[in-house]
């Protein structure tokens, strides 16, 4: 066992009596509307802005800055910030391959800075990028250049930040990280494959976009979307991924609350744990979720739709 992260859990396991439980959900569902649920959780010590958003973006920007207090080292927090870079890096090839001004189109707190990418693409240069991720750059900007195809170019991208994310999974050496990386693969999988076969892409196409992952055979999920999603049901059921296509026939807002649910449940373990960086890592997840969740809410009291209907969608909480 290592000290090394001892001070850090100890701050963590202080912020966690802040976080959110079952009782603050159920004061958030009883406020009569959007502008009482804002009041509710300044008095929570959420601030940052009138509007939803605005307020969501500061508690996101809230959680970053206290990990970057309790320590320097933000390799392991790569696979939660790999889907922002890639997805600026998408904002930033389109842009200038079509020679459009990025106007709100690049997302704020990944680790790289989203005008170096703008750089980088001008330039042919992608050297400075992490080397998976300028090679994946790089052929996604010429075959965008050549082709015109966006799809194609969001693709190679997506591949790309997948692998990226199991592979910082694995090199973390973390039980905790390892685990999340692979089920954040496998769920951009069935997605990608129920989307495929609704749409009716090619066996081809689906093979190019599924990344390969320890817990699902992507050859035999790439057989099944090209079938109908009946059989993709079928062949999850045989995986440890069952649960998820019970909750994809119920509805895709069942199949994704189920799929966060499946993180909380990961983390919860965590608790327990005061001698690795999994506390951090738990900490930022069990935030991101509390976000999300007060999203739903939030949204849900703005468009005055019926509480039954928001329930439905909340998550499980940390706490």
């Amino acid at each position: 066992m290592s000290d090394d992260f001892i001070y850090a859990v100890a701050r963590v396991r202080s912020r966690e009596l802040a976080l959110l439980g079952r009782q603050d959900i159920d004061q958030l569902m009883a406020c009569r509307g959007f502008d009482e649920c804002l009041r509710v959780l300044n008095d929570k010590g959420w601030s940052g802005g009138s509007s939803a958003e605005a307020l969501l973006a500061a508690e996101e920007e809230k959680t970053w800055a206290f990990i970057r207090e309790l320590t320097d080292d933000l390799a392991p927090f790569s696979v939660l910030l790999y889907p922002i870079d890639y997805n600026n890096l998408k904002a930033a090839v389109k842009c200038v391959v079509t020679d459009t001004q990025p106007q709100n189109v690049f997302l704020s707190g990944g680790s790289i800075d989203p005008q170096a990418m703008v750089r980088c693409v001008k330039d042919n240069d992608f050297t400075s990028l992490p080397p998976q991720m300028a090679e994946a750059a790089d052929e996604a900007y010429h075959v965008l250049l050549q082709t015109g195809d966006g799809q194609l170019c969001d693709v190679i991208l997506d591949r790309a930040c997948l692998t990226g994310i199991l592979q910082c999974g694995k090199d973390s050496k973390n039980e905790l990280l390892e685990q999340y990386a692979q089920l954040r693969v496998a769920v951009s999988n069935i997605k990608t494959a129920v989307r495929a076969c609704k749409t009716g892409k090619s066996k081809a196409f689906i093979d190019q976009t599924l990344a390969p992952c320890g817990t699902l055979d992507v050859s035999s999920l790439s057989a099944a979307a090209c079938k109908s999603v009946e059989d993709i049901y079928g062949y999850l059921a045989a995986t440890p991924y069952s649960g998820a296509a019970e909750k994809l026939k119920e509805s895709y807002s069942a199949f994704e609350k189920w799929c966060d649910d499946q993180v909380m449940d990961l983390i919860k373990e965590q608790k327990r744990n005061p001698f690795t960086v999994g506390p951090l890592f738990a900490y930022v997840l069990a935030r991101q979720n509390e976000v999300n969740t007060v999203r739903i809410i939030l949204s849900g009291k703005l468009n005055e739709l019926d509480d039954g209907v928001i329930r439905e969608r909340l998550r499980d909480m940390y706490v």
